[in-house]
């Protein structure tokens, strides 16, 4: 019999093999067989791609062993979904879709029986699943959402409209979001949760259009007509209350989002590192310019802080964990690790020069692709200014006004207090408007990350680079402080086209 070590090793050993597989097989999909750069400029994906990369069994990564995955380890989901994002972001939110918005959630809440059916097709048929939240006229209003769910004794009756679910006309799986009708044109408050499976009668989901989206083309996004008859099997049960589960599916994915990150991250500081080397300008390499060393440094923080992240969200984000409550954390990991996205994608672009400005380069396609990041499961910016009444509310709480003394007290920042405190030892204003909000969330959430890089450092990990990633982050603090303490209360002038056509002045 194997000992637990043992036991270990071989869900280790079977993953790296996992891991192996499919590196090989993106490398005949995307170099061998086509070239990635051509693909990535059509829409949708060529039949045999994910016929050949689901062939290496990828979600058995998440899936637990009695049901003939490895273990569903989440630091293994991570890697999964990171080492898709080196080559391609959009089959590594193929795979965050997968993971993080459909399994994670129905293997939690879903009724026992029935979950292992689908596991079953996962493992054995390399089914696919997503999620439908947003509606026309409720995106980041979630809970208003008019899609609502009959109970007819045998089943439930869903009728609505979604859109912007990613993998349209693609899973054989979709997790529903609906309110229960009451009676009377009213719906219930709180939000139900049904595993919608299309391949089954009277399950079908209608696409009334498919949408021609900027970027990430292989993923398709629609509007979708909901009018299916779920059985109640299918019902997800929250240990709490709907809201609670959404919360805690939300924040689970958020906390995954460095997976996609990492990859992505990674590729744009290799190639940029690459083409700075082969790259002569005035008879030198563009790496012994200053302003490039110092673009290529802040390319390397990002990579440093987001591996911080992926360690953290290994060790908190587990399916066994209750994260509805960690929405400061969460919304501080995902804001940032896709606003490096973009930041990284950008340096790369501005490094390349003008052949990057083209959508079959991967400048230019990363540019795009990684945009979408910073506004689909909440936009950033509300993001950032959720974790700023989080804070404040902590703070008036705990009867404290200065963010010194908070984050000192804090336990997601005490170790990165003494390393800010230069720059973060003054007063709030509880009554700040929704801008100021904005900044001092994201100042709070790059304190946050120099905690995580701290913890790493800890770990063991490069000095150097971690040294490098929290003098970089320092920066990015005392540049928004500045924006943060300047008074800046400029309106918009709807009506601004009196007097002000420079024709008239010339």
């Amino acid at each position: 019999m194997l000992n637990a070590g043992e036991v270990k090793g071989k869900i280790e050993s079977a993953f790296d093999v996992l891991l192996n597989d499919l590196k090989q097989k993106m490398k005949s999909v995307y170099h061998d067989r086509s070239k990635i750069d051509d693909m990535a400029v059509k829409r949708g994906m060529p039949p045999f791609v994910m016929r050949e990369i689901m062939s290496a069994n990828p979600f058995s990564a998440i899936i637990p062993k009695e049901h003939g995955g490895l273990g569903g380890d989440v630091k293994e989901s991570i890697a999964l979904m990171s080492t898709a994002s080196y080559e391609s972001l959009a089959l590594s939110l193929t795979f965050g879709i997968n993971t993080a918005l459909f399994l994670q959630p129905v293997m939690k809440a879903g009724q026992k029986d029935y979950v292992a059916e689908v596991l079953n097709r996962f493992v054995t048929k390399g089914n696919m699943g997503g999620l439908m939240i947003t509606e026309p006229d409720f995106g980041s209003d979630a809970l208003s959402m008019q899609t609502f769910a009959k109970d007819n004794d045998t089943h439930f009756d869903l009728n609505g409209t979604k859109h912007w679910a990613g993998l349209t006309g693609w899973a054989d799986y979709w997790l529903l979001t609906a309110r229960q009708d009451m009676g009377d044109g009213k719906l219930a408050r709180d939000i139900d949760f049904f595993v919608c499976d299309v391949t089954q009668p009277n399950q079908g989901i209608e696409v009334e259009e498919f949408f021609e989206n900027l970027g990430l083309y292989q993923i398709p996004y629609g509007r979708n007509k909901i009018d299916v008859k779920i059985p109640k099997i299918q019902k997800l049960i929250p240990e709490r209350s709907g809201v609670k589960l959404m919360l805690d599916l939300l924040h689970r994915s958020r906390m995954s989002f460095p997976g996609m990150a990492m990859g992505f991250i990674q590729r744009m500081l290799d190639e940029a590192i690459s083409h700075c080397r082969q790259r002569f300008v005035g008879g030198k390499s563009l790496l012994n310019y200053d302003q490039v060393q110092q673009r290529l440094a802040e390319l390397q923080s990002r990579f440093t802080i987001v591996s911080a992240m992926c360690v953290n969200s290994s060790e908190k984000a587990g399916l066994k964990n209750d994260l509805s409550g960690i929405g400061i954390e969460a919304n501080a990991v995902k804001s940032i690790a896709t606003d490096m996205m973009q930041a990284a994608s950008q340096t790369l672009l501005q490094l390349v020069g003008a052949k990057g400005y083209k959508l079959n380069h991967i400048a230019g396609r990363s540019t795009v692709d990684s945009r979408p990041f910073q506004i689909f499961e909440g936009s950033n910016d509300m993001l950032y200014s959720q974790i700023s009444e989080a804070v404040l509310k902590l703070m008036r709480k705990a009867k404290l006004d200065n963010l010194l003394d908070f984050t000192k007290s804090y336990d997601l920042t005490q170790k990165a207090s003494d390393i800010v405190k230069d720059l973060i030892n003054f007063k709030l204003d509880p009554s700040m408007p929704q801008r100021k909000l904005v900044d001092l969330g994201q100042i709070v959430g790059r304190v946050i990350c120099i905690d995580q890089v701290l913890a790493l450092n800890e770990k063991g990990f490069d000095k150097n680079l971690s040294n490098g990633a929290i003098e970089y982050l320092r920066q990015e603090i005392s540049n928004l402080i500045s924006s943060f303490k300047y008074q800046n209360k400029t309106q918009v002038i709807e009506d601004y086209q009196s007097n002000s056509n420079w024709m008239s002045f010339a």
